[in-house]
């Protein structure tokens, strides 16, 4: 079984939350992020005033998991997503949509 992980669950590992850590244990070899979510990590763990360790420790969370690209497939799901939305007259967050087209897309390659 495998699984997407977003910013805010790499980010609470990170800070070594107790319940999220375990998971990711448990799920090791598993997981993967989005180029988004690992953008926005970054841009985290390289801010003036963050400990030096955020940065080794968001590289040694990479190294258990898979990151996922953003291809023209996972924009067509986006667009085809947001699409939806705006029909309905309820558009989505625009990142975070990205990051929950990047999954159909490459689920659909395993």
């Amino acid at each position: 079984m495998s699984f997407l992980i977003d910013t805010d669950t790499c980010s609470a590992h990170l800070k070594q939350r107790g319940i999220v850590s375990d998971r990711f244990l448990q799920y090791t070899g598993g997981l993967h992020v989005s180029a988004i979510s690992l953008s926005e990590l970054y841009a985290w763990v390289l801010r003036a005033n963050a400990a030096p360790a955020r940065l080794q420790s968001l590289r040694e969370m990479l190294s258990d998991m898979t990151v996922l690209d953003v291809t023209a497939q996972v924009a067509e799901k986006y667009g085809e997503l947001q699409a939806q939305f705006l029909d309905a007259g309820t558009p989505a967050p625009g990142m975070d949509l990205m990051i929950a087209a990047t999954a159909p897309v490459h689920q659909a390659k395993d």
